[in-house]
């Protein structure tokens, strides 16, 4: 089979298209030109729709093939194996993983016990801000536990003011407060459009969890 003929393009357009593209360009050179600030971002990915983890566990894997060190502290997961931690425990040497969670709220029901857990993370998660040989840090539905008041909001915010200079951090989560966002120098609200559990599809593996 011979492929379909592209059909012939009109010249005045395609010189149109290339006069934009032109212009284009010169405005993100010079965009880029001046954007040449070198720092630690703090990254948080919010809303209702899916792929705030997901988002921040490709990160982890552009971090590590840019060969960076990596923390990520999970909170309330934890009831169940996800494939990102079964996937990341296998570069030990690269990647720190700590699951703190255990389990969502609505199951455990316990809210001292929720909170004991995430004071529990927090630690650990001070323990990788500190540290500047690590490049990236993910804490996983951190927006959750702010959300429900288990942790001081000030308290974090300054622990993440404080991290080493280079350092990335990525927090995930719905109901991101307000003065993390402020905080944040990049935020993503992540919309929902159609989720398949609403037609009654359970969650699946390597896509859900």
């Amino acid at each position: 089979m011979t492929a379909a003929a592209t059909p012939s393009e009109d010249p005045a357009r395609a010189e149109r298209h290339r006069a934009r593209m032109a212009r284009k360009k010169a405005l993100i050179d010079d965009r880029i030109a001046q954007a040449q600030g070198q720092a630690g971002v703090l990254l948080v990915t919010c809303g209702n729709g899916k792929g705030k983890s997901s988002s921040a566990f490709g990160m982890v894997a552009r971090a590590l093939g840019h060969g960076m060190k990596v923390g990520i502290v999970q909170f309330i997961k934890g009831a169940i194996a996800t494939g990102e931690e079964q996937f990341f425990r296998r570069f030990p040497d690269e990647v720190q993983f700590h699951v703190m969670g255990e389990g969502y709220t609505w199951n455990t029901q316990d809210r001292a016990r929720d909170i004991a857990s995430a004071e529990r993370a927090w630690d650990k998660a001070c323990e990788l801000l500190r540290d500047p040989a690590i490049g990236l840090v993910v804490l996983d539905e951190l927006n959750i536990a702010l959300k429900y008041q288990y942790l001081d909001l000030e308290k974090v915010l300054d622990d993440l003011a404080a991290r080493p200079p280079m350092q990335h951090v990525v927090v995930t989560g719905r109901g991101a407060p307000p003065a993390l966002i402020e905080l944040a120098d990049t935020a993503t609200d992540m919309q929902l459009l159609k989720h398949a559990f609403a037609s009654g599809i359970a969650a699946q593996p390597g896509i859900e969890w």
